[in-house]
């Protein structure tokens, strides 16, 4: 291998060192995962986080920067065991090599994650979390059920926020084991238990942070069922606002802390009062409004009122008919005028027609004497017969002697 040190002569700076060393480590080892325990954990002003990893055996520097530390999902400590991934180089005013992290979880948690995934993604599948299984959260709740331990700052927030919310809500605690192999069981016995007695209008069921391991027994398969198996409203509060347990899928509402759980669940006394309030004033106005509308149409009922009211129904009645019986009058009045007028034009034309108007004007009428025949034509047979001439007045006898 050739390298700086095969020229003996060379005379090296203390830099030149530091920079040749850094060189072969950085370029020879890749990025790498590395596991220990976090001891002598410092957070600079500027946001770069300093610690030591370490086993039990040795020790290693490390370092995370700022633009790394903004992405971390948890607050480092000592004490904690981690995984960690980045590469090893060599800070060269010191002249000490350091691991550079980029990326550090809990270790084990990715496991723990990859298997939460899958079995949320299964109990989802089911429809375990779907919109419909939710249920509404009661408005005026007169008892809230918590299961969680007894000894843990959870409760007490819960308490506190109660009694400081509407002291008039009670609290029944369902202790149970929050942490653990046996918490599952202990926390599905206390929800069936208030489900059986019914001994709640609404159940938190949580705890409050811890790492992922903690709260672990919110995501066994048999609580996530009997959250979702609840008949009682259930509220899901685990750990602090960037937790989450598969519970919180299954519940009615997830709250980011027991705290907010407790405001979600108890109303404000004094929003209550205030609502109360002004329902009350609504209902007195809607009232007097109503009472002033019935008493304005008893008013009405009065015998003056009542006057007037019929004086104005009647009054148009009156005018209408007083029309029709004038238009009517006039109808009548007209057709006879008309009839009249079509009787006296017959009377003219049948007077013109008659007879005696005709034989007034100079004409006159021939029969024979006989046998009374009208005569209408000159005939030969009517030589020597003697016919009867009738003017428009008297008969005139005569004998014919010539036809032309």
């Amino acid at each position: 291998m050739n390298t700086p040190f095969a020229v003996s002569e060379k005379v090296f700076s203390v830099t030149e060192i530091t920079n040749i060393i850094k060189d072969l480590l950085e370029n020879s080892i890749p990025q790498i995962v590395v596991e220990g325990e976090i001891s002598n954990c410092k957070r600079n002003p500027s946001g770069h986080i300093y610690l030591t990893l370490k086993d039990n055996a040795s020790q290693l520097s490390a370092v995370i920067f700022r633009s790394a530390a903004y992405y971390l999902k948890f607050d480092p400590k000592d004490g904690q065991k981690v995984q960690c991934t980045g590469k090893l180089s060599v800070y060269g005013p010191q002249g000490k090599y350091q691991f550079v992290i980029t990326k550090m979880e809990v270790a084990g948690e990715g496991a723990i994650l990859k298997m939460l995934d899958e079995r949320k993604r299964r109990l989802y599948a089911e429809g375990l979390f779907d919109e419909s299984r939710k249920k509404t959260l009661p408005s005026f709740p007169q008892t809230i059920g918590v299961v969680t331990s007894p000894t843990g700052a959870a409760l007490r927030d819960i308490l506190q926020i109660t009694k400081r919310r509407n002291p008039c809500v009670s609290v029944v605690v369902l202790p149970a084991i929050v942490q653990g192999t046996e918490a599952a069981p202990s926390i599905v016995r206390q929800i069936r238990c208030a489900n059986e007695y019914n001994l709640c209008d609404v159940l938190i069921v949580g705890r409050g942070g811890g790492s992922i391991e903690d709260l672990l027994p919110f995501s066994e398969e048999e609580v996530v069922r009997a959250v979702a198996d609840s008949k009682i409203p259930v509220i899901s509060a685990v750990g602090h606002e960037i937790d989450f347990a598969i519970s919180d899928f299954a519940a009615d509402r997830r709250a980011p802390t027991p705290s907010a759980a407790a405001e979600l669940a108890v109303p404000q006394l004094c929003d209550i009062k205030n609502k109360l309030n002004q329902h009350e004033k609504d209902f007195f106005v809607s009232a007097n409004n109503i009472t002033q509308k019935y008493r304005l149409m008893i008013h009405s009922f009065k015998p003056e009122n009542l006057e007037s009211q019929f004086r104005r129904i009647i009054e148009p009645i009156n005018f209408k008919l007083d029309n029709a019986i004038t238009s009517l009058f006039d109808s009548i009045n007209q057709k006879i005028k008309d009839t009249k007028q079509k009787i006296t034009t017959a009377v003219s034309t049948l007077e013109n027609c008659s007879p005696d108007t005709i034989l007034k004007r100079g004409y006159a009428m021939v029969r024979i004497k006989e046998n009374g025949e009208i005569v209408t034509k000159a005939d030969k047979g009517l030589v020597g017969q003697q016919i009867e001439i009738i003017p428009a007045s008297g008969k005139i006898t005569a004998t014919v002697d010539n036809i032309e």
